[in-house]
């Protein structure tokens, strides 16, 4: 550890005796280490601002992508002003940004697609028929506190668990407005479970999508994550269970009909899942492509839907409604701020590594403190910052590491952020949907138990698929 310290602060007086050592780019070229000039200095300030307003969006009410999309443009601005005025090169910041925009072009259109058959879905019925059923059924506090926590694990990896989140959190609320106590531990049980279900599947989170589009683990392998985000999710959940008040609130009649073609919209996605994986594992064709090939289902079938007429009645269960399924209402509906979010976020971080600051993080956490030590923080800071900006910083600098070692900062950095209720889009957007009966400090008093499960969760991992942690990138 004193040989870290040690490195890291001889690194500043290595780079200051070299100012002109330049860097190898992700894009083929190379660039100068720009970390000790104005430049670096001037990025760093404006990422730092930026993301100071997007981790106050609670307080402003000013939308996280506007502080980062400014942000990114200044950043690339000073490079290429510095490259063609100083370095008389004023095609190498362009090219980069071009290779930055196309990683995130991948990412939006997969994000694009999955986000309107979830729209669709919803536009569908689908999950207000879900949380009717559990309501009518009379469960105990205890029974819902643990149903609640097992859906939001098992429909997170195929929906994101911010939407799963949000159609849990309903259920609670409506059954158990009477008793926060109730409502403030099933939120929490709700974001941990969200998150952990996640973290094993490429369709469960942003990060985990992420690291599959980049080829660096394959479909099938991120279910080896299973049992650790399983234990990440009971461990804090048991210890939980006993707070809850053993009551059984009072049953609703509320009955809420599926609208025509719900179900096959469900089988779509699903088909659209299929086509995605099998593009990427059999042809290795971009998973995007195949997302965007199962979105022309969608469209087909809102087509159909449009062409056969919808009538006012309801028929094998479902409603066939007056209003035309329309795919755009669902392409509208899409979370906009979060994608263009992506857009900011993906270029800032790309900037900071262009500058050079991605090599001397590299440098100092997975070869100085080693990536299971490196891997475990990730985690830790995804509780506090968001873990797309920590994880495409991870896949920028691109460290050499086995695949247990991907799959352990795969793990930490989907389950990281139920630490805190802030560490989540799941948890942000809960604390606004509970009406106060679940806050910061209500998810604060548990994290204790919430870190037991993080620390289970490694440990577990490391034990369960220690083979993987001798294979590198690519081998199966």
């Amino acid at each position: 550890m004193t040989q870290s310290l040690a490195r890291l602060l001889l690194a500043p007086l290595l780079l200051l005796l070299a100012p002109g050592l330049a860097l190898a780019s992700e894009t083929g070229g190379v660039h100068l280490d720009l970390t000790l000039t104005w430049v670096g200095f001037s990025a760093l300030l404006i990422f730092f601002l930026a993301y100071g307003l997007v981790m106050a969006e609670e307080f402003t009410h000013l939308r996280k992508s506007k502080p980062v999309v400014l942000a990114a443009g200044l950043i690339w601005l000073i490079i290429a002003y510095y490259y063609s005025s100083h370095h008389g090169d004023p095609t190498a910041a362009a090219e980069a940004v071009r290779h930055n925009i196309m990683e995130f072009g991948e990412l939006f259109l997969f994000l694009l697609a999955a986000m309107t058959y979830i729209n669709a879905m919803e536009e569908r019925n689908v999950f207000a028929a879900l949380r009717s059923w559990l309501i009518r059924k009379g469960f105990g506090y205890r029974q819902l506190f643990w149903m609640t926590g097992f859906l939001a694990f098992f429909i997170s990896p195929v929906a994101d668990n911010l939407t799963t989140a949000l159609l849990m959190c309903a259920v609670v609320m409506a059954v158990g407005a009477d008793s926060p106590r109730f409502v403030g531990l099933a939120c929490i049980n709700i974001v941990v479970a969200a998150n952990a279900g996640g973290a094993f599947s490429p369709f469960g989170d942003i990060t985990t999508l992420m690291v599959w589009q980049k080829g660096i683990i394959d479909f099938q392998t991120f279910f080896h994550l299973f049992i650790p985000s399983v234990l990440n999710f009971l461990v804090p959940a048991l210890f939980m269970h006993r707070a809850i008040p053993d009551l059984r609130p009072a049953p609703s009649d509320e009955r809420i009909a599926l609208k025509r073609g719900a179900r096959r919209i469900v089988l779509l996605f699903l088909a659209t899942i299929a086509t995605a994986v099998s593009f990427h594992n059999f042809y290795h064709l971009p998973p995007v492509l195949g997302m965007m090939t199962g979105l022309a289902y969608l469209k087909f079938f809102g087509f159909y839907l449009k062409k056969t007429g919808e009538r006012a009645t309801v028929r094998n269960g479902e409603i066939e409604d007056t209003m035309p399924f329309d795919i755009f209402t669902g392409v509208a509906r899409a979370e906009w701020d979060t994608l263009i979010f992506f857009y900011g976020v993906i270029l800032c971080v790309g900037g900071l590594g262009f500058i050079g600051y991605l090599e001397l993080v590299s440098q100092l956490a997975y070869v100085d403190l080693g990536p299971t030590i490196a891997n475990t923080l990730v985690g830790l800071l995804s509780a506090i910052v968001d873990n797309i900006p920590v994880m495409f910083a991870v896949l920028t600098m691109n460290p050499e590491m086995s695949q247990g070692q991907w799959l352990l900062v795969t793990l930490t950095a989907g389950v990281g952020g139920s630490l805190l209720s802030i560490g989540s889009a799941a948890g942000v957007a809960l604390m606004g949907q509970s009406k106060g009966m679940y806050t910061f400090f209500t998810h604060l008093r548990w994290t204790p138990v919430i870190a037991l499960g993080y620390v289970v969760s490694i440990l577990a991992h490391i034990l369960i698929n220690f083979e993987f942690f001798k294979l590198p990138i690519g081998a199966h």
